[in-house]
């Protein structure tokens, strides 16, 4: 197996950490200021990278825990009325409407 390089070990640790953290569920603010002690921390432990590597870093965490989808609900979602809608022509329920036999 070929030897990662620093930024590489950071980066896989770091991942691990947001995954086993739970940061992923936490406010935003909360994820920044959790990314920046755990990037301090990783800075302690790969003393080999500069600032540069250790501010990227801090950016593909913060992006690993921004997802397209969002877990978090902010508000409930509008009430929906419920439809009752049939096909005509073949008689297959639509918008998930229950088929009477």
């Amino acid at each position: 197996m070929a030897k990662q390089e620093p930024m590489d070990r950071a980066r896989d640790e770091l991942f691990s950490h947001i995954h086993r953290c739970g940061v992923l569920e936490a406010h935003e603010d909360d994820q920044d200021s959790w990314m920046t002690e755990t990037v301090e921390y990783l800075a302690e432990r790969y003393p080999d990278l500069g600032t540069k590597e250790l501010t990227q870093l801090k950016a593909v965490g913060m992006q690993f825990c921004k997802p397209v989808i969002s877990r978090l609900r902010r508000e409930p979602p509008p009430e929906q009325p419920a439809v009752d809608a049939v096909d005509e022509e073949s008689g297959e329920a639509l918008l998930g409407a229950p088929r009477e036999a």
